[in-house]
């Protein structure tokens, strides 16, 4: 009896790899719909047009951007995680409900470790901690050593609670030894216009948000949350080395598919976007959009998410971030 459920079971991946390998033959022979988590006109929405239109150029079909934004991202992810896994139902998906979500959210109706298959990571870019051109701080260890002079009495901006770039504060504020206090927002741009307005401290902005207001001399960027020194601001040193070695944060998009995908789609996409993001065209398209582009293999990919949600798991829990 077992021989035969071992037989059975034998047979059942071979016909599945058979099927598998048939359906990426003539795969892409329909238009593919690349589902975005947020609303037209934001960094995410840009990623994917960009992107989608090269591959479009080289697979022969149409990709169609269908924006499906709310609830933190938590819509459109899921809409992918349950999509059928035949390659026309893709996700940009971005490191706020990849890795974020994971760490804040008690329930979230996708894994996406288990439901979802990564394909490669597109972009990233590191966060810029800005703080307004009249405060007296001229470097990351002026701020530090200000903030710890007014224990409580400084505070710092973010998109929201459980946002990435309220968890990146945190992380910052745990490595420095700081107390300083959050102040929600709902967008970047209310939290950037506080701190113009001289209300806030400091904020990490993304590039695109603040970029604009570091060169009008408004806005000071102190440091910036990459290992290494961003081509986006090649003058504005790493938190790393200013004084805290190792720190890094990273924000990213990527693409995905549902699990169960057939390998052989997975890797003919992995090739098509890849070869995408590295297209000279394609890399200053991303440029202007203070996005730096990667291309990935789906294994290292997957590593590095599993890693990024273990990481703002610790970071939420010694906060005691948690949104309901």
């Amino acid at each position: 009896m077992r021989s035969w459920t071992r037989r059975a079971l034998v047979l059942a991946c071979a016909l599945q790899l058979v099927a598998g390998m048939a359906s990426a033959a003539d795969y892409p022979s329909r238009p593919i719909k690349l589902v975005v988590p947020y609303a037209p006109g934001g960094g995410a929405d840009g990623v994917a047009r960009i992107v989608a239109k090269k591959v479009s150029e080289t697979i022969g079909q149409p990709i169609v951007i269908e924006n499906k934004g709310g609830a933190g991202a938590i819509v459109g992810t899921e809409v992918v995680a349950k999509a059928e896994p035949d390659g026309y139902t893709l996700l940009l998906g971005q490191s706020g409900p990849i890795s974020i979500n994971p760490a804040v959210y008690k329930n979230l109706p996708y894994d996406p470790v288990k439901d979802l298959a990564p394909i490669t990571m597109t972009t990233d870019y590191p966060y810029i901690l800005v703080v307004n051109a009249d405060l007296p701080a001229g470097t990351l260890q002026e701020l530090v050593a200000l903030a710890r002079s007014k224990p409580g009495a400084l505070n710092y901006g973010s998109t929201g609670v459980g946002a990435a770039n309220h968890l990146v504060a945190e992380l910052f504020n745990s490595k420095a030894g700081l107390q300083m206090t959050h102040v929600p927002y709902r967008g970047t741009a209310l939290a950037v216009g506080d701190l113009l307005a001289g209300q806030l401290t400091m904020v990490f902005g993304d590039p695109i948000s603040v970029l604009p207001h570091l060169k009008s001399g408004k806005l000071r960027a102190l440091a910036v949350t990459s290992l290494e020194r961003s081509t986006i601001a090649p003058d504005v040193p790493t938190v790393a080395e200013s004084g805290y070695p190792g720190f890094e944060a990273l924000a990213w998009h990527g693409i995905f598919a549902p699990a169960r995908t057939p390998p052989a789609i997975i890797d003919k996409l992995n090739e098509e976007f890849v070869k995408a993001v590295r297209d000279p065209e394609t890399k200053a398209l991303l440029a202007n959009q203070a996005m730096q582009t990667v291309g990935s293999t789906p294994d290292v990919f997957a590593a590095f998410i599993r890693k990024d949600i273990a990481t703002w798991k610790d970071v939420a829990a010694a906060a005691k971030v948690k949104v309901e």
